[in-house]
């Protein structure tokens, strides 16, 4: 014994645990005790034997087990902690007791369980007891089985989830075992009672005999609902009614029915376990279903219906499946195979329920049509089919399919059609068949049972009578109103047929309906009423509370009671009373009327009516309306009157008396009387005849207000406005209109017919006559107080100036709201509640959206255009999208059908090339405003994909996908998204990304909500799971989501949905749960009557599906969510304005208040107090690399004292939300509290700094957005950053500016621009400078940037500390190892060429030898930059030497600052070739020297006064452009106008396109008013070319850039159109245009015609027609000699540049053809010699020859026919024009002119005196075979003054040729001084024709004087101008020559580029150029400056030598200086002489 007694003293737990098993039984004995005694449930002496229940379960002791299970079941009752222990003990009971042979042992161990169950851990218990079920010991798996059952006849099928057990059960049914299938069987019965016939589908395969026998014991089952019994902890509430009611005695069934909700049915569907079918299909599935023969064809669909007879299938892509069968039962001939494919499609239906949904649409249709077949299988089959179908989906979704196929022709459709509506409606309820469903249907029906064939007629019946069953009388009357009385008994007669599908639901509604007709008729007691339902109540199990409830006929949440039947039913028939009597009146005849009216009117009366007298007439009138004043309504018999008033003379009536009694009466009537639709028509159309009258229109308009009253405002508008439209008077149309516009005021807009009204009003638009078009506008705006802008998408297609009016008027009725009705309410208000009034008001909207005409791009969706889509090659891919956006552009409102393309764009969603990804959402985004709320059948299959790519990584593609879920979100409203497990689905994925986004997009949505499906439910275990994600983002995101979720689904059943998680998840859940619970904000009530009326003035709230809460969610996002969230976190919640309810918990509310005050205090003197401190160093100075923490907590002390103690929390709170938080309140006070912004100055950058330093790219932005506002206001109030502020700020602020991300750059540059406002350039320099030894790169680049933009903005003055220094510190930068480094360092070392010129080099010292090389070419290359931008081939061209002509000393003069000029160009025009994209401020275009980066001129001393700028500006009212506040500088440039128009013209070139667009804006302004257009004068040239060079911008750089939004280009494109066509409708201005910048421009005009680029833009063909408009323009009205000129010029380039397109020239030509045909009528305004000159030049580089190789005939021809239209205008005359042609030989020109000549003479046949001269010389120069002739003709021409040295050269070529030839005679005759000239004139040519060989030069000046210029020692030949023999000349002859000398000397004041370049008598043919354009912009820029080095490394190219340029000469540039100089003496000594 003695060990006895050792385990006696051990501790109970030990003894439990001891090897002995007497101890053992001894523990678990006290054990047991212990366990009974322990009062609380929480005590820790429960932990102990937390480990060792498990071994009391599976004692291997049988006595000891037994105790053991005792005591295990007491601890398990009793222990809080017990649940922990449920996995290991049941496995223990199931394993360890259930095969014990003990009875008592299996009772202990089920009863364990039992009490797991009851302590919630049932799932657990469920999972052990199914595992044991595998068990090979079948006594194991009875007792699971008994167990089981024990549990779901306690607790119900609601805690013991069946589906699980269903699983398993046949194969218990299959075991050897009889005591398992016996258990299986009292299982099977105990599951029958819970769910009935649900688990029939489940057991059809078992063994028949078992079948039978379950069958038998089913039969037995008690049909009373059985209960629970037992139940959880959590239900005690439930468990003490029980017990209440047990002790009450009896089943007292009906009071418990409300909490317990009886037992909810069970679907069958949901036991069942899901098939995979897609797999299983015939591989040759697809080929055989397409096969020819139909035995194939047939095999094919038996496999299917084989496989969908599973009743439940697994979801999957049946797509193709479904297409296939869709297009069997489409097009296939064979109907059994029709038959058979519906039935396919009916069990995929089926087997899928709502994942069929997506397909619905696609296959509805072909059923619908399909129906025409008659044999009764196919019909039967097909019906099956469509009724399968549309359970999977909602009547909402295949509406449109449904009423598309109601028209029909064919009359079975429409009857089978009227019965799928009819079955249809059977499973709607009250709420799933709204009134705009009800509406269209019902319309469509009342067609049906007005059809002809019978058949039709019945089903349409049927239809409507369902819907009256479902919906109720009250829903459908209305639309019923016109139905005659036989009908209606008809209608309701089938109503009272329909059985509903809703149990329950349907008798209730059943009652509901019976009450209703009884009382409509007896208004009276409720006694037969409440019988009748009693009566049913009875009948039914259910409890009669129901009943009671749905009495009334009024739902009950209208919140009135349920009153008594009779009142509730009087409610519908007040509303429609009087009217819904009168609506039948038939047509009386009028005999009857007469009868009628003699009763009521005296016989004198009635006699008199047609008397010939009209004071007779006058009398009668005055007795009528006496007599109808006095009669009762019940006894007027309207329709007898009015028809007595329209007897003759009626309407026709001539005096006006009569007629205005008459009119009065007739509204009299209308107003006592009950005023039918029939009388009505009597009476309208003499009165709308009378409504333009002047004496009668009042009454007339009073009469037909009344009858708008009696017969309701749509139908007496609609009738009166067709009456006036159909007349021709338009004093009647105008008033009609303008009676209905004040109607639609006094009654509303509800029920009004859009539609009819709009092809109305669009007539009266376009009326002749202006009152009618005014009435019109003014209706219309009436209209948009109740539609709202919608309605403007029908006149889109108006004329553009009806269309600024239309708008205008709608810009009145802006904010202004529709007044409330005030007439026609008292008919309607009566009985119709809240609802009706919100319903009416909505439908208004989506009116105006069904009305839209939608195009049906079906057909566009080809095959071809989805092979597209899917292409393997992505570029492929990408045409298909641009495809489609093109087609719904075209449409723009379209119809659901859209065949294919669902499928393709949903496979484009996942695309590997993420831009598809973006195009494809965009394209959905299209898509859904384009289609309107019928996108909604694509929810499913496109809208939830969009859904999953919310997941995306980029950030970009996300935003997108947001944007287009909200697109749709808007069109479809949410309860499709929610509808269904798809969403859950998405939440499930354990995407981060998906996860917020989707998160946070239902936070903003579902608040708006009123009611979601239940549905929603299934995304909370999702939910849960994200509270607990590792991603900080989705917690957040779903702890804000938890409020909204619970709003709608509640606490209970959110709490209820944590017992699946872990325990300690569940306890974390549940707090937040709990915390939502207090934040949880009410569901938004329904929008007040008001409200809902007038929101807005435009009532935007009628697209906005949930009520107008969405509206300001959907709006302002960015505010709405953060106020959202504020609600928890008690933040700025003063600022959520959400409709209708209150966001604030009451906690925050306190919070609140404190917030009020303002968030900086000023404290006296504190700043400066901060300052001392960090200067004795008391405090530490702010400088660090990443701040620590003592500057952070020192930041917060300093903080403290001066900023609001909730601020400073959110400021320095560690989440970065709350940073952004702060920013956001700090932008907002920023205004309010200026002062203490500048006290805490220090401070707020101080903590600015530390946001830098964040890694969060929002807070970033939010902060430099908050410095740009920051700096913006210090500027406006002057103030001055201190040295401290700007030390503590500046270094950190640079260290940003190498930010990777643009945006920020961009952002940071701008800043520092601001801050040189307020803070001197020349300090921030060294700032700058630290800056750029970063080791940033991308930091060093953009520093370096920023200097040269000081530089030049403030000039060399800003280098500190001195320039020197600083040049050489960024000259080091020019060999970084970084490209954009050195670039940025070239480039700021240029713009300091720019503004200091050659000294650079001396600043910089010694570079090294590539890094000098670098820079020189740098400069080279900015000063050629800019020529043209598309660079002429010089190459191509014979390259044009110069002889140093008067032209090189301005060159040399103008070099340094020509360079500069040209440099800023270059900047403005592409930035620096590398570093374009990071230089935004290099595009500005200056021409007056006065660019800098947004073009302010910053100023280095901030403190000057601020000028006003308005008096300055006064000459001009140019808007001074809006870019920012314009420093004092500005107006020392701008004192006069020009300077002003010179500024606002160069920012027409710049490179941001907001600044080119307000200056071109700026530009128009000034040439519309005729008085400031001259202002423009003199300045066309230099707008010209600031206008193409922006072309040229748009050509190279914008067009190519990706980024940049087209629109953006399209807008820009078009103010440059815009503002020229205006220019040049201005003939003054137009015609100051030169040649040269002509040319240019027509340049940039045509290439722009020829971009594709352009053609591909969504407005690209209205620009390049807008083009076209202004090249005609500009041909018309210019100077027409210098387009010409221009033209010519054009021509010869182009065609001389290879690389030009052939498209060019021909452009080029076809403006030549119409010059051409101007002409005639410009002959006279044209300088026909430069026109001449031109051509002659152009001859000469394209001799007949070489034209004739060009590819096109075109250029020879325009050529000639110029000519010839020429010859022909000018006649012989023209050969005088060609005086400016030096030497008419080198073109073909005379000769061609003479060949014209000649040409015209012969067919004239006869010729004026002045052509006899020009006739006999072309004779002699024919007839070339008499050398006496020929000699004459030359004589002649060295005779004549113009032609001399033509003459002279032609006579040197013809000695030459006939030496032998003797031209003595014809010297003989003339005087000596001709002799010696001549003689003079060969030798000349000869020395200089030998010396040829020698020159290389093209002398710029005549040959004549060649020798003159140039000095003896080169090797030109030299020879005096004096005559070689010594003998002196006489200076008369010299008189011609002295004058071209002088021009071309540069001595006249001749403009530069009318002179044609002047080219010596060279065999290669020089190239004339036009003085382009750019040139004249140097000269305009440059003031010419001496710089003789630097001409010497300028390698200019030739193309721009013109104006400014010298080509290689081979004299020196000092000696040809000095020619000149030489030159001018001798010239003016010639001048002197001649005096």
């Amino acid at each position: 014994m003695g060990d006895d007694s050792e385990w006696m003293k051990l501790p109970i737990d030990q003894k439990c645990e001891h090897k002995l098993w007497k101890a053992r039984l001894n523990g678990y004995e006290e054990a047991l005790k212990l366990f009974q005694k322990i009062d609380d449930e929480k005590s820790p002496e429960w932990s102990k034997y937390l480990g060792l229940i498990k071994k009391f379960v599976t004692d291997s002791n049988a006595v000891a087990q037994l105790k053991g299970l005792e005591a295990a079941l007491a601890y398990v009752e009793n222990a809080h902690v017990a649940g922990k222990t449920t996995g290991e003990v049941a496995s223990g009971v199931v394993n360890k007791v259930f095969n014990q042979p003990k009875a008592r042992a299996k009772e202990l161990g089920e009863d364990i369980c039992l009490m797991y169950i009851e302590i919630e851990k049932g799932e657990a218990i469920q999972e052990e007891l199914l595992k044991g079920l595998d068990n090979k010991n079948p006594k194991i798996i009875v007792a699971c089985i008994e167990t089981l059952r024990k549990a779901l006849s306690e607790f119900g099928s609601k805690i013991i989830s069946l589906k699980p057990i269903i699983k398993v059960l046949p194969k218990l049914f299959e075991s050897r075992e009889k005591a398992v299938r016996d258990e299986a069987k009292l299982l099977a019965v105990e599951i029958y009672r819970w769910i009935r016939d649900a688990l029939r589908p489940p057991l059809q395969n078992i063994n028949s005999v078992q079948l039978k026998e379950l069958e038998e014991e089913w039969i037995k089952v008690s049909s009373a609902a059985p209960k629970q019994t037992r139940f959880l902890r959590s239900q005690q509430e439930l468990k003490a009614k029980f017990e209440q009611q047990q002790g009450l005695g009896g089943d007292a069934d009906g009071g418990d029915d409300d909490e317990e909700e009886a037992v909810p049915q069970v679907d069958a569907y949901e036991l069942l376990e899901a098939v995979e079918i897609l797999s299983k299909l015939p591989k040759d599935f697809y080929e055989k279903i397409e096969a020819k023969k139909w035995q194939e064809r047939k095999e094919a669909l038996e496999a299917v219906e084989l496989l969908v007879k599973n009743p439940k299938l697994e979801s999957g892509d049946y797509a193709d499946l479904v297409k296939a069968l869709k297009k069997v039962v489409g097009k296939d001939t064979n109907v059994m195979l029709v038959a058979l494919a519906a039935k396919c499609l009916a069990g995929l239906a089926t087997g899928l329920r709502k994942k069929f949904g997506q397909y619905a649409g696609h296959v509805v249709p072909t059923i619908l049509e399909k129906f025409k077949e008659k044999k009764p299988q196919v019909v039967q089959a097909l019906q099956e089919a469509i009724d399968a179908i549309f359970l999977t989906t909602t009547l909402q979704n295949i509406s449109e399919d449904i009423l598309a196929v109601m028209d029909n022709k064919n009359p079975t459709i429409k009857q089978q059609t009227s019965l799928f509506i009819a079955r249809s409606f059977r499973h709607c309820t009250p709420s799933t068949l709204p009134k705009s469903l009800l509406k269209p249907f019902c319309a469509a029906l009342l067609k049906h049972i007005n059809d002809s064939a019978p058949e039709v007629r019945d089903a349409g019946f049927e239809a409507l009578g369902t819907a009256l069953k479902v919906a109720g009388e009250k829903a459908v009357n209305p639309f019923l109103a016109d139905v005659d009385k036989l009908k209606l008994d008809r209608i309701k007669e089938c109503a009272e047929k329909v059985e509903l599908v809703y149990g329950k639901k349907a008798g209730g509604a059943a009652e509901k309906k019976e009450g209703k007709p009884i009382t409509g008729k007896t208004t009276a007691v409720p006694g037969p009423a409440g019988d009748k339902e009693t009566k049913d109540a009875a009948t039914k199990p259910g409890p009669p509370k129901k009943a009671s409830a749905v009495k009334g006929g009024v739902p009950p949440k209208k919140g009135k009671p349920a009153m008594s039947a009779g009142t509730g039913g009087a409610g519908p028939k007040g509303k429609k009373g009087p009217e819904t009597k009168e609506i039948f009146e038939s047509e009386l005849s009028i005999e009857v009327c007469e009868e009628k009216a003699a009763a009521v009117l005296p016989a004198s009366c009635i006699q008199q009516l047609d008397s010939g007298n009209w004071k007779e007439r006058l009398a009668c009138m005055e007795e009528f309306q006496k007599a109808v004043e006095l009669m009762e309504r019940s006894e007027m018999p309207c329709q007898a009157l009015v028809r007595m008033l329209a007897k003759k003379p009626g309407w026709k009536e001539t005096n006006f008396q009569v007629m205005q009694m008459k009119l009065h009466i007739v509204a009299l009537i209308a107003q006592k009387g009950n005023f039918s639709k029939t009388s009505a028509q009597v009476v309208l159309d003499g009165l709308v005849d009378k409504v333009g009258d002047v004496k009668c229109g009042t009454n007339a308009k009073e009469a037909m207000t009344a009858i708008a009253e009696a017969c309701q405002l749509p139908w007496t508008a609609e009738q009166v406005v067709a009456m006036a439209f159909s007349q021709k008077n338009p004093k009647n149309q105008s008033e009609t209109l303008n009676w209905l516009s004040n109607a639609i005021k006094e009654f509303g807009f509800s029920g009004l017919n859009v539609k009819a009204f709009i092809s109305n009003v669009k007539t009266a638009l376009a009326a002749t006559n202006p009152a009618v078009r005014t009435s019109a506008i003014t209706l219309l705006g009436v209209m948009y107080l109740y539609v709202g802008p919608s309605l403007r998408m029908f006149f889109e297609d108006e004329k553009p100036a009806l269309l600024s009016q239309i708008d205008a008027e709608f810009e009145k009725m802006q904010g202004q709201t529709a007044p409330a009705p005030t007439r026609g309410i008292s008919r309607h208000s009566v009985g119709g509640g809240d609802d009706g009034e919100e319903e009416e008001q909505e439908e208004v909207g989506n009116d105006v959206v069904d009305l839209l005409p939608r195009t049906d791009i079906g057909d566009k969706i080809t095959a071809e255009l989805v092979s597209k889509i899917g292409d393997k090659n992505w570029k492929i891919r990408k045409e298909g999208l641009d495809e489609v956006t093109s087609i719904i552009n075209e449409a723009k409102f379209i119809q659901p059908n859209i065949g294919e393309l669902p499928a393709a764009l949903k496979g484009r969603l996942n695309d590997s090339n993420k831009i598809l990804v973006q195009q494809t959402l965009s394209i959905l985004q299209q898509l859904a405003t384009a289609m309107g709320p019928n996108i909604k059948q694509y929810v499913k299959n496109l809208g939830i994909p969009v859904i999953t790519v919310l997941g995306d990584s980029k950030n970009n593609v996300r935003a997108a996908a947001l944007a287009t879920v909200n697109a749709w979100a808007e069109q479809t409203g949410m309860k499709e998204w929610l509808e269904g497990e798809d969403l859950s689905e998405e939440l499930k994925k354990e995407n981060p990304f998906l996860r917020q986004e989707l998160l946070g997009w239902l936070a903003e949505k579902l608040p708006a909500l009123r009611s979601v499906p239940s549905d929603l439910l299934l995304c909370v275990p999702h939910l849960y799971s994200c509270l607990e994600d590792r991603n900080g983002d989705v917690r957040k995101k779903a702890q804000d989501a938890l409020p909204f979720f619970m709003m709608h689904l509640g606490f209970e059943k959110m709490a209820k949905a944590t017992g699946k998680l872990k325990p300690t998840s569940k306890d974390q859940v549940l707090a937040m749960l709990e915390k939502a619970k207090a934040n949880m904000p009410a569901k938004p009530a329904p929008p007040a009557k008001a409200s809902s009326r007038v929101v807005g003035g435009a009532a935007p709230a009628k697209f906005q599906p949930a009520s107008a809460f969405a509206d300001d969610l959907g709006s302002n996002t960015v505010e709405s969510k953060p106020d959202l969230k504020k609600a928890k976190a008690g933040g700025l919640s003063s600022k959520t304005k959400v409709q209708g309810k209150k966001v604030l918990s009451k906690p925050s509310l306190k919070e609140d208040d404190d917030k009020s005050g303002p968030i900086f205090i000023i404290v006296p003197n504190g700043k400066e107090q901060r300052m001392r401190e960090e200067k004795a160093l008391k405090v530490l100075k702010w400088n660090f690399t990443t701040p620590r923490d003592e500057y952070i907590e020192q930041l917060k002390t300093q903080m403290s004292t001066c900023v609001a103690k909730w601020l400073q929390d959110e400021m320095f709170h560690a989440d970065f939300q709350h940073h952004n938080k702060a920013l956001s309140v700090m932008i907002e006070h920023l205004e309010s509290e200026k002062d203490g912004v500048i006290s805490c100055l220090d401070l707020i950058l101080k903590w600015l700094t530390l946001r830098f330093f964040d890694t969060n790219t929002s807070v970033l932005m939010k902060a430099l957005e908050y410095l740009k506002l920051l700096f913006n206001l210090l500027s406006q109030e002057e103030y001055h950053l201190t040295e401290n502020e700007a030390s503590s700020f500046i270094p950190y602020l640079i260290l940003k500016v190498g930010e990777p991300k643009d945006v920020i750059r961009k952002d940071v540059r701008a800043i520092l621009n601001r801050m040189c406002l307020i803070y001197p350039a020349s300090k921030m320099f060294p700032f700058i400078m630290e800056g750029t030894k970063s080791k940033n790169s991308k930091q060093r680049a953009e520093c370096l940037e920023e200097l040269g933009c000081l530089v030049e903005s403030y000039g060399m003055n800003v280098c500190q500390p001195t320039p020197g220094k600083a040049l050489k510190e960024m000259a080091t930068h020019i060999g970084d190892r970084d490209n954009t480094v050195r670039n940025a360092a070239l480039n700021t070392i240029v713009t300091v060429y720019n503004v200091h010129g050659d000294q650079v080099f001396k600043l910089i010292g010694n570079l090294s030898e590539k890094d000098m090389s670098m820079l020189e070419e740098r400069i080279k290359r900015s000063a050629k930059r800019p020529s043209s931008a598309p660079v002429r081939q010089a190459e191509e061209k014979p390259p044009r030497t110069q002889s140093i002509s008067a032209n090189a000393s301005m060159m040399r003069k103008g070099q340094a600052e020509d360079m500069s000029s040209k440099l800023n160009q270059n900047r403005n025009m592409g930035g620096h070739s590398e570093t374009t994209h990071t230089v935004p401020r290099e595009f500005q275009l200056d021409l007056d020297e006065i660019e800098n980066d947004n073009g302010t001129v910053r100023c280095e001393m901030p403190a000057l006064v601020q000028h006003k700028l308005d008096d300055i500006f006064e000459p001009v009212l140019i808007p001074e452009p809006k870019i920012r506040a314009v420093s004092p500088h500005f107006d020392d440039m701008h004192s006069n106008t020009a300077s002003t128009i010179n500024f606002v013209i160069s920012q027409v070139a710049s490179g941001d396109i907001n600044t080119s667009i307000q200056a071109l804006t700026q530009i128009d302004e000034v040439l519309k008013q005729e008085d400031k257009a001259e202002a423009m004068s003199g300045h066309i040239d230099q707008f010209l070319i600031a206008t193409f060079m922006q072309l040229r911008l748009i050509y190279n750089t914008h067009m190519a850039d990706e980024k940049l939004d087209k629109e953006e280009i399209v807008r820009l494109y078009s103010c440059i159109i815009g503002s020229m066509i205006t220019l040049f409708q201005i003939e003054s201005l137009a015609r100051e245009a030169s040649t040269g910048v002509l040319k240019d421009l027509m340049h940039g005009l045509i290439t722009l015609m020829l971009d594709s680029r352009v053609e591909d833009l969504e407005e690209g063909e209205q620009v390049i027609r807008s083009v076209n408009l202004l090249v005609v323009k500009v041909l018309e009205k210019s100077d027409q000699t210098n387009i010409l000129s221009a033209l010519l010029v054009l021509l010869q380039d182009s065609l001389l540049a290879t690389a030009s397109s052939p498209k060019f020239s021909e452009l080029v030509m076809k403006c030549l053809w119409r010059m051409v045909r101007l002409l005639p009528e410009t002959i006279n305004n044209i300088n026909l010699d430069r026109i001449l000159l031109d051509i002659h030049i152009f001859m000469k580089v394209f001799p007949k020859e070489k034209l004739k190789q060009c590819k096109s005939e075109f250029p020879i021809r325009t050529l000639k026919t110029l000519l010839h239209t020429l010859c022909k205008l000018k006649g012989p005359k023209i050969l005088d024009h060609l005086t400016m042609i030096d030497n008419k030989n080198e073109s073909e020109l005379e000769a061609h002119l003479c060949r014209l000549m000649k040409h015209t003479m012969e067919q004239t046949g006869k010729a004026d005196k002045d052509t006899e001269k020009g006739a006999s010389r072309i004779e002699e120069k024919a007839s070339k075979a008499k050398v006496n002739d020929i000699l004459a003709e030359i004589f002649k021409k060295i005779g004549s003054k113009e032609n001399t040295k033509e003459g002279l050269a032609e006579l040197y070529e013809y000695k030459k040729k006939y030496s032998d030839a003797d031209i003595e005679p014809f010297l003989k005759n003339s005087s000596q001084f001709f002799q010696s000239y001549v003689e003079r004139g060969l030798r000349l040519i000869e020395t200089e024709r030998e010396g040829k060989g020698r020159i290389a030069t093209s002398t710029g000046i005549s040959s004549q004087m060649e020798g003159t210029c140039v000095p003896a020692s080169t090797h030109t030949v030299s020879s005096s101008i004096g005559n070689t023999n010594g003998e002196e000349v006489g200076p008369s002859v010299y008189l011609e020559r002295l004058k071209i000398l002088r021009q071309r000397c540069g001595l006249d004041n001749a403009k530069q580029e009318d002179r044609p370049p002047l080219t010596s008598l060279l065999s290669k043919p020089t190239l004339p150029t036009v003085a382009s354009s750019t040139d004249m912009l140097h000269s305009k820029l440059s003031q010419l400056r001496e710089s003789r080095e630097q001409y010497q490394h300028l390698d200019l190219d030739s193309n721009q030598t013109h104006s400014s340029g010298i080509g290689t000469t081979l004299a020196s540039p000092s000696s040809a200086a000095a020619n000149i100089d030489d030159l001018k003496k001798r010239l003016e000594r010639i001048k002197s002489s001649r005096k």
